[in-house]
Protein backbone atom coordinates (compact mmCIF):
# COMPACT_ATOMS: atom_id res chain seq x y z
CA UNK A 1 0.00 0.00 0.00
CA UNK A 2 1.65 3.19 -1.12
CA UNK A 3 1.01 6.09 1.21
CA UNK A 4 1.61 9.56 -0.15
CA UNK A 5 1.85 12.90 1.55
CA UNK A 6 -1.87 13.44 1.63
CA UNK A 7 -4.60 13.64 4.18
CA UNK A 8 -8.00 12.16 3.58
CA UNK A 9 -9.11 15.67 2.71
CA UNK A 10 -6.78 15.71 -0.29
CA UNK A 11 -7.72 12.49 -2.01
CA UNK A 12 -9.61 14.14 -4.85
CA UNK A 13 -7.00 15.67 -7.11
CA UNK A 14 -7.54 17.48 -10.38
CA UNK A 15 -10.80 15.97 -11.54
CA UNK A 16 -12.38 17.60 -14.57
CA UNK A 17 -16.06 17.29 -13.81
CA UNK A 18 -19.01 16.79 -16.12
CA UNK A 19 -22.62 15.70 -16.12
CA UNK A 20 -25.45 15.17 -18.60
CA UNK A 21 -26.11 18.13 -20.89
CA UNK A 22 -29.37 19.99 -21.33
CA UNK A 23 -30.42 20.89 -24.86
CA UNK A 24 -31.59 24.35 -23.79
CA UNK A 25 -28.20 25.29 -22.31
CA UNK A 26 -25.92 26.97 -24.84
CA UNK A 27 -22.76 27.76 -22.83
CA UNK A 28 -20.06 25.34 -21.70
CA UNK A 29 -18.45 25.08 -18.26
CA UNK A 30 -15.19 23.26 -17.53
CA UNK A 31 -14.76 22.84 -13.78
CA UNK A 32 -11.78 21.20 -12.15
CA UNK A 33 -11.68 20.34 -8.44
CA UNK A 34 -8.66 19.95 -6.18
CA UNK A 35 -8.48 19.00 -2.53
CA UNK A 36 -11.11 17.61 -0.24
CA UNK A 37 -14.42 15.84 -0.67
CA UNK A 38 -16.08 19.06 0.42
CA UNK A 39 -14.52 20.78 -2.58
CA UNK A 40 -15.97 18.11 -4.84
CA UNK A 41 -19.40 18.69 -3.30
CA UNK A 42 -18.97 22.46 -3.66
CA UNK A 43 -18.20 22.00 -7.36
CA UNK A 44 -21.51 20.14 -7.68
CA UNK A 45 -23.26 23.11 -6.02
CA UNK A 46 -21.53 25.50 -8.44
CA UNK A 47 -22.60 23.38 -11.43
CA UNK A 48 -26.18 23.46 -10.16
CA UNK A 49 -26.15 27.26 -9.84
CA UNK A 50 -24.61 27.73 -13.30
CA UNK A 51 -26.94 25.16 -14.86
CA UNK A 52 -29.70 27.68 -14.24
CA UNK A 53 -27.56 30.27 -16.04
CA UNK A 54 -27.40 28.18 -19.21
CA UNK A 55 -24.17 26.25 -18.70
CA UNK A 56 -23.58 22.61 -19.56
CA UNK A 57 -20.44 21.00 -18.21
CA UNK A 58 -17.74 19.68 -20.51
CA UNK A 59 -14.55 17.64 -20.16
CA UNK A 60 -12.93 19.43 -23.08
CA UNK A 61 -11.03 22.47 -21.83
CA UNK A 62 -10.59 23.98 -25.29
CA UNK A 63 -14.33 24.29 -25.96
CA UNK A 64 -15.25 25.92 -22.64
CA UNK A 65 -16.75 29.40 -22.35
CA UNK A 66 -16.02 29.40 -18.63
CA UNK A 67 -13.22 27.58 -16.81
CA UNK A 68 -13.35 27.28 -13.02
CA UNK A 69 -10.77 25.68 -10.75
CA UNK A 70 -11.90 24.81 -7.23
CA UNK A 71 -8.81 25.11 -5.07
CA UNK A 72 -7.27 23.79 -1.88
CA UNK A 73 -4.95 25.65 0.52
CA UNK A 74 -4.27 22.94 3.06
CA UNK A 75 -0.80 22.20 1.62
CA UNK A 76 1.70 24.29 -0.32
CA UNK A 77 1.87 21.52 -2.91
CA UNK A 78 -1.84 21.87 -3.65
CA UNK A 79 -1.47 25.59 -4.35
CA UNK A 80 1.56 24.98 -6.58
CA UNK A 81 -0.47 22.49 -8.61
CA UNK A 82 -3.21 25.08 -9.15
CA UNK A 83 -0.66 27.66 -10.35
CA UNK A 84 0.58 25.18 -12.94
CA UNK A 85 -2.96 24.49 -14.12
CA UNK A 86 -3.52 28.22 -14.61
CA UNK A 87 -0.54 28.23 -16.96
CA UNK A 88 -2.32 25.55 -19.00
CA UNK A 89 -5.52 27.59 -19.03
CA UNK A 90 -3.52 30.62 -20.18
CA UNK A 91 -2.19 28.71 -23.19
CA UNK A 92 -5.75 27.78 -24.17
CA UNK A 93 -7.02 31.30 -23.57
CA UNK A 94 -4.51 32.67 -26.08
CA UNK A 95 -6.28 30.59 -28.72
CA UNK A 96 -9.76 31.28 -27.31
CA UNK A 97 -9.57 34.84 -25.88
CA UNK A 98 -13.30 35.00 -25.05
CA UNK A 99 -12.91 32.19 -22.51
CA UNK A 100 -13.26 33.36 -18.90
CA UNK A 101 -11.26 31.87 -16.02
CA UNK A 102 -12.27 31.83 -12.37
CA UNK A 103 -10.71 30.59 -9.16
CA UNK A 104 -12.97 29.14 -6.47
CA UNK A 105 -12.52 27.74 -2.99
CA UNK A 106 -9.99 28.01 -0.21
CA UNK A 107 -7.07 29.38 -2.21
CA UNK A 108 -9.36 32.12 -3.56
CA UNK A 109 -10.43 32.96 -0.02
CA UNK A 110 -6.83 33.04 1.26
CA UNK A 111 -5.33 35.19 -1.52
CA UNK A 112 -8.34 37.34 -2.40
CA UNK A 113 -7.37 40.35 -4.57
CA UNK A 114 -3.77 39.11 -4.81
CA UNK A 115 -4.96 36.43 -7.21
CA UNK A 116 -6.05 39.05 -9.74
CA UNK A 117 -2.69 40.80 -9.38
CA UNK A 118 -0.51 37.68 -9.51
CA UNK A 119 -2.39 35.68 -12.15
CA UNK A 120 -3.40 38.01 -14.98
CA UNK A 121 -5.38 35.22 -16.64
CA UNK A 122 -7.90 35.14 -13.76
CA UNK A 123 -11.16 37.05 -14.34
CA UNK A 124 -13.03 36.24 -11.14
CA UNK A 125 -12.20 35.06 -7.62
CA UNK A 126 -14.95 33.45 -5.53
CA UNK A 127 -14.73 32.14 -1.97
CA UNK A 128 -16.55 29.04 -0.64
CA UNK A 129 -19.49 31.01 0.79
CA UNK A 130 -20.12 33.20 -2.27
CA UNK A 131 -21.15 30.74 -4.98
CA UNK A 132 -24.71 32.09 -5.12
CA UNK A 133 -23.18 35.35 -6.35
CA UNK A 134 -21.61 33.72 -9.41
CA UNK A 135 -24.31 34.94 -11.85
CA UNK A 136 -23.72 38.56 -10.76
CA UNK A 137 -19.95 38.15 -10.88
CA UNK A 138 -20.13 36.70 -14.39
CA UNK A 139 -22.17 39.71 -15.49
CA UNK A 140 -19.39 41.97 -14.22
CA UNK A 141 -16.76 39.91 -16.03
CA UNK A 142 -18.73 39.98 -19.28
CA UNK A 143 -18.92 43.76 -18.98
CA UNK A 144 -15.13 43.92 -18.84
CA UNK A 145 -14.53 44.17 -15.10
CA UNK A 146 -12.63 41.85 -12.78
CA UNK A 147 -14.95 40.32 -10.20
CA UNK A 148 -14.33 39.13 -6.65
CA UNK A 149 -16.44 37.92 -3.73
CA UNK A 150 -14.66 36.20 -0.87
CA UNK A 151 -16.90 37.30 2.01
CA UNK A 152 -17.29 34.50 4.57
CA UNK A 153 -20.82 33.82 5.78
CA UNK A 154 -22.17 33.00 9.23
CA UNK A 155 -25.15 31.07 7.91
CA UNK A 156 -24.56 29.86 4.33
CA UNK A 157 -24.96 26.08 4.02
CA UNK A 158 -26.39 25.82 0.46
CA UNK A 159 -29.07 23.69 2.08
CA UNK A 160 -31.68 24.55 -0.57
CA UNK A 161 -29.36 23.96 -3.55
CA UNK A 162 -29.73 20.54 -5.13
CA UNK A 163 -26.20 19.67 -6.31
CA UNK A 164 -25.62 18.43 -9.83
CA UNK A 165 -23.87 15.07 -9.41
CA UNK A 166 -20.67 15.54 -11.41
CA UNK A 167 -18.70 12.64 -12.86
CA UNK A 168 -20.79 10.34 -10.68
CA UNK A 169 -20.62 6.56 -10.71
CA UNK A 170 -24.36 6.60 -10.00
CA UNK A 171 -23.78 4.56 -6.84
CA UNK A 172 -22.29 6.82 -4.16
CA UNK A 173 -22.70 10.52 -3.41
CA UNK A 174 -21.65 13.18 -0.91
CA UNK A 175 -24.09 15.23 1.17
CA UNK A 176 -22.63 18.10 3.18
CA UNK A 177 -24.08 18.64 6.66
CA UNK A 178 -21.74 21.27 8.12
CA UNK A 179 -19.47 24.00 6.82
CA UNK A 180 -16.51 25.73 8.43
CA UNK A 181 -14.50 24.86 11.53
CA UNK A 182 -14.11 26.38 14.99
CA UNK A 183 -11.17 24.31 16.21
CA UNK A 184 -8.30 26.65 15.26
CA UNK A 185 -5.51 24.08 15.08
CA UNK A 186 -2.32 26.10 14.78
CA UNK A 187 -1.20 24.39 11.56
CA UNK A 188 -4.51 24.62 9.69
CA UNK A 189 -5.78 27.30 7.34
CA UNK A 190 -9.35 25.94 7.06
CA UNK A 191 -10.99 28.22 9.68
CA UNK A 192 -9.63 31.22 7.77
CA UNK A 193 -10.71 29.99 4.33
CA UNK A 194 -14.06 28.38 5.21
CA UNK A 195 -15.17 30.43 8.19
CA UNK A 196 -16.97 29.58 11.39
CA UNK A 197 -18.79 26.34 11.94
CA UNK A 198 -22.49 26.14 11.09
CA UNK A 199 -24.84 23.24 10.55
CA UNK A 200 -27.50 22.52 7.99
CA UNK A 201 -31.20 21.99 8.66
CA UNK A 202 -31.74 18.21 9.04
CA UNK A 203 -34.92 18.42 6.96
CA UNK A 204 -32.93 19.66 3.96
CA UNK A 205 -30.40 16.85 4.49
CA UNK A 206 -33.15 14.23 4.48
CA UNK A 207 -34.69 15.76 1.34
CA UNK A 208 -31.35 15.67 -0.50
CA UNK A 209 -30.79 12.04 0.49
CA UNK A 210 -34.30 11.23 -0.74
CA UNK A 211 -33.37 12.74 -4.11
CA UNK A 212 -30.40 10.38 -4.24
CA UNK A 213 -32.59 7.41 -3.28
CA UNK A 214 -35.04 8.33 -6.06
CA UNK A 215 -32.08 8.27 -8.50
CA UNK A 216 -31.07 4.81 -7.22
CA UNK A 217 -27.91 5.83 -5.37
CA UNK A 218 -26.86 3.20 -2.81
CA UNK A 219 -24.35 4.95 -0.54
CA UNK A 220 -24.24 8.42 1.02
CA UNK A 221 -21.27 10.04 2.76
CA UNK A 222 -22.22 12.79 5.20
CA UNK A 223 -19.58 15.50 4.89
CA UNK A 224 -18.15 18.25 7.03
CA UNK A 225 -14.82 19.65 8.14
CA UNK A 226 -15.88 18.20 11.49
CA UNK A 227 -19.08 16.15 11.25
CA UNK A 228 -19.12 15.30 14.96
CA UNK A 229 -19.73 18.98 15.73
CA UNK A 230 -23.00 18.95 13.80
CA UNK A 231 -25.64 20.78 15.85
CA UNK A 232 -28.88 22.14 14.45
CA UNK A 233 -30.92 24.41 16.71
CA UNK A 234 -32.65 26.57 14.15
CA UNK A 235 -29.66 28.09 12.39
CA UNK A 236 -26.66 30.20 13.26
CA UNK A 237 -23.18 29.57 14.54
CA UNK A 238 -22.53 26.77 16.99
CA UNK A 239 -21.07 29.24 19.47
CA UNK A 240 -24.51 30.86 19.74
CA UNK A 241 -26.20 27.67 20.95
CA UNK A 242 -26.07 28.72 24.60
CA UNK A 243 -27.89 31.93 23.68
CA UNK A 244 -30.65 30.09 21.83
CA UNK A 245 -34.12 29.84 23.32
CA UNK A 246 -35.00 26.95 25.60
CA UNK A 247 -37.24 25.55 22.87
CA UNK A 248 -34.36 25.64 20.34
CA UNK A 249 -32.05 23.93 22.80
CA UNK A 250 -34.64 21.29 23.69
CA UNK A 251 -35.33 20.44 20.03
CA UNK A 252 -31.72 20.64 18.85
CA UNK A 253 -30.35 17.79 16.72
CA UNK A 254 -26.76 16.63 17.23
CA UNK A 255 -24.71 14.36 14.97
CA UNK A 256 -25.65 11.12 16.73
CA UNK A 257 -29.33 11.98 16.36
CA UNK A 258 -28.91 12.97 12.71
CA UNK A 259 -27.08 9.72 11.95
CA UNK A 260 -29.80 7.72 13.67
CA UNK A 261 -32.46 9.62 11.75
CA UNK A 262 -30.78 8.94 8.39
CA UNK A 263 -30.26 5.23 9.09
CA UNK A 264 -33.89 4.73 10.12
CA UNK A 265 -35.36 6.80 7.28
CA UNK A 266 -33.29 5.03 4.60
CA UNK A 267 -32.64 1.43 5.72
CA UNK A 268 -31.44 0.35 2.25
CA UNK A 269 -28.87 3.17 1.97
CA UNK A 270 -25.35 2.57 3.25
CA UNK A 271 -24.02 5.57 5.21
CA UNK A 272 -20.51 6.82 5.83
CA UNK A 273 -19.29 10.11 7.31
CA UNK A 274 -16.14 12.22 7.27
CA UNK A 275 -14.23 13.86 8.84
CA UNK A 276 -14.26 13.30 12.60
CA UNK A 277 -12.35 15.15 15.31
CA UNK A 278 -11.36 13.13 18.40
CA UNK A 279 -12.28 15.95 20.80
CA UNK A 280 -15.86 15.98 19.48
CA UNK A 281 -16.39 12.26 18.89
CA UNK A 282 -19.19 11.17 21.19
CA UNK A 283 -19.69 7.57 22.24
CA UNK A 284 -23.35 8.19 21.40
CA UNK A 285 -22.23 8.17 17.77
CA UNK A 286 -20.47 4.83 18.24
CA UNK A 287 -23.56 3.31 19.83
CA UNK A 288 -25.68 4.54 16.90
CA UNK A 289 -23.17 2.94 14.50
CA UNK A 290 -23.46 -0.33 16.43
CA UNK A 291 -27.25 -0.11 16.34
CA UNK A 292 -27.59 0.12 12.55
CA UNK A 293 -26.24 -2.35 10.01
CA UNK A 294 -26.44 0.26 7.25
CA UNK A 295 -23.92 2.59 8.95
CA UNK A 296 -20.45 1.54 7.85
CA UNK A 297 -18.05 0.44 10.55
CA UNK A 298 -15.32 2.87 9.62
CA UNK A 299 -14.12 6.16 11.13
CA UNK A 300 -11.45 8.49 9.86
CA UNK A 301 -10.06 9.74 13.18
CA UNK A 302 -7.18 12.19 12.61
CA UNK A 303 -4.74 12.39 15.51
CA UNK A 304 -1.88 14.37 13.84
CA UNK A 305 0.73 13.34 16.44
CA UNK A 306 1.27 10.84 19.24
CA UNK A 307 3.14 13.37 21.37
CA UNK A 308 1.34 15.41 24.01
CA UNK A 309 3.84 18.21 23.53
CA UNK A 310 3.08 18.34 19.81
CA UNK A 311 -0.68 18.04 20.36
CA UNK A 312 -0.56 21.04 22.68
CA UNK A 313 1.54 23.02 20.19
CA UNK A 314 -0.99 22.16 17.47
CA UNK A 315 -3.86 23.28 19.74
CA UNK A 316 -5.47 19.86 19.46
CA UNK A 317 -8.00 19.65 22.28
CA UNK A 318 -7.10 16.10 23.28
CA UNK A 319 -4.13 14.24 24.74
CA UNK A 320 -2.63 10.94 23.60
CA UNK A 321 -4.17 9.31 26.69
CA UNK A 322 -7.64 10.64 25.86
CA UNK A 323 -7.24 9.50 22.27
CA UNK A 324 -6.24 6.00 23.39
CA UNK A 325 -9.22 5.86 25.74
CA UNK A 326 -11.52 6.84 22.86
CA UNK A 327 -10.01 4.13 20.64
CA UNK A 328 -10.40 1.56 23.42
CA UNK A 329 -14.08 2.46 23.80
CA UNK A 330 -14.66 2.31 20.04
CA UNK A 331 -13.20 -1.19 19.78
CA UNK A 332 -15.09 -2.27 22.91
CA UNK A 333 -18.42 -1.22 21.40
CA UNK A 334 -17.62 -2.26 17.80
CA UNK A 335 -14.71 -4.73 17.72
CA UNK A 336 -14.73 -4.88 13.91
CA UNK A 337 -14.36 -1.10 13.53
CA UNK A 338 -11.83 0.19 11.00
CA UNK A 339 -9.86 3.32 11.87
CA UNK A 340 -7.69 5.53 9.69
CA UNK A 341 -5.47 8.47 10.58
CA UNK A 342 -3.94 11.75 9.50
CA UNK A 343 -0.40 12.28 10.76
CA UNK A 344 1.82 15.35 10.57
CA UNK A 345 5.57 14.70 10.62
CA UNK A 346 8.13 17.33 11.61
CA UNK A 347 5.82 19.92 13.16
CA UNK A 348 7.50 22.89 14.83
CA UNK A 349 9.83 21.74 17.61
CA UNK A 350 9.27 18.02 17.09
CA UNK A 351 12.04 15.94 18.68
CA UNK A 352 13.03 12.30 18.22
CA UNK A 353 11.16 11.53 21.44
CA UNK A 354 8.01 13.14 20.05
CA UNK A 355 8.44 11.09 16.87
CA UNK A 356 8.80 7.89 18.91
CA UNK A 357 5.57 8.76 20.73
CA UNK A 358 3.82 8.88 17.36
CA UNK A 359 5.22 5.51 16.33
CA UNK A 360 4.14 4.05 19.68
CA UNK A 361 0.60 5.39 19.26
CA UNK A 362 0.41 3.84 15.80
CA UNK A 363 1.53 0.50 17.23
CA UNK A 364 -1.18 0.82 19.89
CA UNK A 365 -4.02 1.49 17.43
CA UNK A 366 -2.80 -0.37 14.32
CA UNK A 367 -4.76 1.77 11.87
CA UNK A 368 -6.22 0.15 8.77
CA UNK A 369 -4.73 2.91 6.64
CA UNK A 370 -3.52 6.44 6.95
CA UNK A 371 -2.65 9.70 5.27
CA UNK A 372 0.72 11.10 6.29
CA UNK A 373 2.67 14.15 5.29
CA UNK A 374 5.59 16.33 6.30
CA UNK A 375 4.61 19.63 7.88
CA UNK A 376 4.55 22.61 5.54
CA UNK A 377 3.99 26.11 6.86
CA UNK A 378 0.71 27.73 5.79
CA UNK A 379 0.56 31.54 5.68
CA UNK A 380 -1.89 33.09 8.11
CA UNK A 381 -1.89 30.27 10.65
CA UNK A 382 -0.72 30.73 14.22
CA UNK A 383 2.12 28.28 13.62
CA UNK A 384 3.36 30.35 10.67
CA UNK A 385 3.18 33.54 12.72
CA UNK A 386 4.70 32.38 15.99
CA UNK A 387 6.41 28.99 15.62
CA UNK A 388 9.66 28.41 13.74
CA UNK A 389 9.58 25.62 11.17
CA UNK A 390 12.78 24.24 12.67
CA UNK A 391 12.84 20.54 11.76
CA UNK A 392 15.27 20.08 8.83
CA UNK A 393 13.83 18.69 5.60
CA UNK A 394 16.00 15.57 5.61
CA UNK A 395 14.80 14.69 9.13
CA UNK A 396 11.16 15.23 8.12
CA UNK A 397 11.74 12.98 5.12
CA UNK A 398 13.29 10.20 7.22
CA UNK A 399 10.58 10.35 9.90
CA UNK A 400 7.86 10.35 7.25
CA UNK A 401 9.30 7.21 5.68
CA UNK A 402 9.41 5.48 9.06
CA UNK A 403 5.76 6.28 9.65
CA UNK A 404 4.80 5.15 6.14
CA UNK A 405 6.69 1.87 6.58
CA UNK A 406 4.97 1.21 9.91
CA UNK A 407 1.55 2.02 8.47
CA UNK A 408 2.14 -0.39 5.59
CA UNK A 409 2.86 -3.16 8.10
CA UNK A 410 -0.27 -2.32 10.07
CA UNK A 411 -2.38 -2.15 6.91
CA UNK A 412 -1.26 -5.63 5.89
CA UNK A 413 -1.97 -6.88 9.43
CA UNK A 414 -5.52 -5.49 9.19
CA UNK A 415 -6.28 -6.81 5.69
CA UNK A 416 -5.13 -10.29 6.72
CA UNK A 417 -7.88 -10.30 9.35
CA UNK A 418 -10.41 -10.50 6.50
CA UNK A 419 -9.02 -13.67 4.91
CA UNK A 420 -11.58 -16.47 4.71
CA UNK A 421 -14.49 -14.21 5.64
CA UNK A 422 -17.59 -13.48 3.56
CA UNK A 423 -18.21 -9.74 3.43
CA UNK A 424 -20.82 -7.48 1.86
CA UNK A 425 -19.45 -5.32 -0.95
CA UNK A 426 -21.16 -2.51 -2.86
CA UNK A 427 -20.00 -2.60 -6.49
CA UNK A 428 -18.73 0.89 -7.34
CA UNK A 429 -16.91 0.35 -10.63
CA UNK A 430 -14.47 -1.65 -12.70
CA UNK A 431 -11.06 -2.48 -11.27
CA UNK A 432 -8.35 -0.22 -12.69
CA UNK A 433 -6.00 -3.17 -13.08
CA UNK A 434 -8.39 -5.72 -14.57
CA UNK A 435 -11.44 -4.85 -16.73
CA UNK A 436 -12.90 -8.27 -15.96
CA UNK A 437 -13.14 -7.51 -12.24
CA UNK A 438 -15.40 -5.32 -10.17
CA UNK A 439 -14.18 -3.16 -7.31
CA UNK A 440 -16.07 -2.07 -4.24
CA UNK A 441 -15.66 -1.52 -0.52
CA UNK A 442 -16.75 -3.45 2.52
CA UNK A 443 -18.20 -1.82 5.63
CA UNK A 444 -14.65 -1.14 6.89
CA UNK A 445 -13.88 0.93 3.77
CA UNK A 446 -11.37 -1.62 2.47
CA UNK A 447 -11.30 -2.05 -1.31
CA UNK A 448 -12.27 -5.54 -2.56
CA UNK A 449 -11.88 -6.77 -6.15
CA UNK A 450 -13.56 -9.87 -7.59
CA UNK A 451 -14.61 -11.37 -10.97
CA UNK A 452 -17.54 -9.59 -12.62
CA UNK A 453 -19.54 -12.66 -13.63
CA UNK A 454 -23.24 -11.66 -13.89
CA UNK A 455 -23.17 -8.95 -11.21
CA UNK A 456 -23.89 -5.31 -12.02
CA UNK A 457 -22.78 -1.85 -10.92
CA UNK A 458 -24.63 -0.88 -7.74
CA UNK A 459 -25.29 -4.44 -6.59
CA UNK A 460 -24.63 -5.45 -2.99
CA UNK A 461 -22.71 -8.71 -3.23
CA UNK A 462 -21.34 -11.16 -0.66
CA UNK A 463 -17.67 -11.81 -1.43
CA UNK A 464 -15.44 -14.46 0.11
CA UNK A 465 -11.98 -12.99 0.72
CA UNK A 466 -9.24 -15.32 -0.53
CA UNK A 467 -6.14 -13.10 -0.76
CA UNK A 468 -4.93 -9.62 0.13
CA UNK A 469 -2.27 -6.98 -0.16
CA UNK A 470 -1.79 -4.16 2.34
CA UNK A 471 -4.30 -2.09 0.35
CA UNK A 472 -6.71 -4.48 -1.33
CA UNK A 473 -8.74 -7.60 -0.64
CA UNK A 474 -9.24 -10.16 -3.40
CA UNK A 475 -12.07 -12.64 -3.50
CA UNK A 476 -14.93 -14.32 -5.29
CA UNK A 477 -18.63 -13.48 -5.18
CA UNK A 478 -20.84 -16.08 -3.49
CA UNK A 479 -24.20 -14.39 -4.08
CA UNK A 480 -26.23 -11.26 -3.55
CA UNK A 481 -26.48 -9.79 -0.07
CA UNK A 482 -29.79 -9.18 1.69
CA UNK A 483 -29.47 -5.43 1.05
CA UNK A 484 -30.41 -5.65 -2.66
Amino acid sequence: MKHTEKTIDEKIQGKALFTENKAENTKKLFIESYGCQMNMNDSEIVASILDKEGYNTTQILEEADLVLVNTCSIREKAETTVRKRLQKYNAVKKVNPTMKVGVLGCMAERLKEKFLEEEKIVDLVVGPDAYRDLPNLLTEVNEGRDAINVILSKDETYGNVSPVRLNSNGVSAFVSITRGCDNMCTFCVVPFTRGRERSRDPKSIILEIQEMVDKNFKEITLLGQNVDSYLWFGGGLKKDFKKASEIAQATAVNFAQLLDMCAIEFPKIRFRFSTSNPQDMSLDVIHIMAKHKNICKYIHLPVQSGSNKMLKAMNRQHTREEYKELVDNIFRIIPEMSLSQDMIVGFCGETEEDHKDTLELMDYVKYDFGFMFAYSERPGTLAAKKMPDDVPHHIKKRRLQEIIDLQQAHSLYRTKQHLGKVEEVLIEGTSKKDPNQWKGRNTQNTVIVFPKEHYLLGDFVNVKVEDCTSATLKGIAVGYSDNN
